[in-house]
């Protein structure tokens, strides 16, 4: 890997975003998973959809990784600036850091123009749960929470494995995140096809989870939001979460806001009862929304920073 492309790659990310009109990996990778899940269900059912799950696992990551390597090999191989922007190109399309800001902001902007329709309309684009009950605030703690848990999987964690395994760490670990966004659900349709997609995703995803809320938490500091508090409830709530992973940076940003997230929830019509994270110090408001994207840019900032000079000194020890 060249540390170069992966800074590149951020840089790029923070000036276009997402590139929606254009072609995707991820959204590629997204269709082969579902090509693969139709054609496993005509053959396993019950149980045995664990082993299909293993396979389409399997066959995700062996592929995604396999055209990534080749991609790279023969754009190297023909040049080495090639390679650098290639790899980079392949780091920008894995990374979230200005969708995700852009598509809260949008939540944020349609709520302070009282737009409630609007306003559930734009958060039900990254959310998973039903928006239709929300109200206001249910709306603003919705865009709140998918901030603070996507600052590690859409940020963080796809930064951790590119400044260590470069474009190609970084297209593995947005497979197994696809595969668990796709597959990994607890209800009975996705109970065993999900299993290995689910675990593999909490794994790959403990330590950057962990990463990430230890940047936020300096972040926090560096933002002058209560980082006393964000400490606090990071040491209560990090485990209040079926996922190992997932309250790590959700506490810590309802730490550092002083707001009360999580909580019950409906998913495709059926209620699901969910610790809260946090206290309701504040009364939660579309102006929080800004304040979590901040925290994201902050501990964003800081990890490419921390990777960036992590790595150029291990280069300087090795000459």
């Amino acid at each position: 890997m060249n540390v170069v492309s992966v800074a590149l790659g951020f840089i790029l990310d923070l000036i276009i975003g997402d590139p929606y009109r254009l072609p995707h990996p991820i959204r590629w990778i997204g269709s082969f998973i579902a090509l693969q899940e139709r054609a496993v269900r005509k053959v396993l059912k019950g149980s045995m959809l664990i082993l299909g799950g293993a396979v389409i696992t399997a066959l995700t990551l062996g592929i995604s990784i396999a055209v990534t390597v080749a991609i790279l090999h023969i754009a190297y191989g023909i040049n080495r600036y090639l390679g650098i922007l290639t790899e980079a190109v392949v780091c920008f399309y894995m990374l979230a850091l200005k969708s995700l800001k852009k598509e809260s902001m949008a939540v944020c902007h349609a709520l302070e123009k009282g737009d409630r329709d609007e306003a559930r309309r734009l958060v039900s684009k990254i959310v998973g749960r039903d928006t239709d009950r929300l109200d206001e605030k249910g709306i603003a703690r919705a865009a709140v929470e998918t901030v603070a848990e996507n600052t590690s999987d859409g940020v963080i964690a796809p930064l951790f494995y590119m400044l260590i395994f470069g474009g190609v760490g970084g297209v593995a670990y947005k497979a197994v995140n696809t595969l668990d966004s796709m597959l990994g659900y607890k209800d009975e349709k996705y109970f065993y096809i999900g299993k290995i997609p689910a675990r593999l995703d909490d794994l790959v995803n403990f330590i950057p989870a962990r990463l990430s809320a230890f940047f936020m938490l300096i972040g926090a500091f560096i933002l002058g939001y209560d980082v006393k508090n964000a400490v606090r409830i990071f040491i209560r709530d990090r485990y209040k979460h079926k996922s190992p992973n997932s309250a790590q940076t959700e506490s810590v940003c309802a730490g550092a806001l002083g707001l009360r997230l999580a909580g019950d929830a409906y998913y495709f019509g059926r209620l699901y009862k969910k610790p809260a994270i946090g206290d309701d110090i504040n009364e939660i408001c579309p102006e929080d929304i800004e304040r979590a994207d901040r925290l994201l840019y902050a501990a964003a900032f800081m990890t490419i920073i921390t990777g960036v000079i992590i790595r150029l000194v291990i280069l300087w020890l090795r000459q």
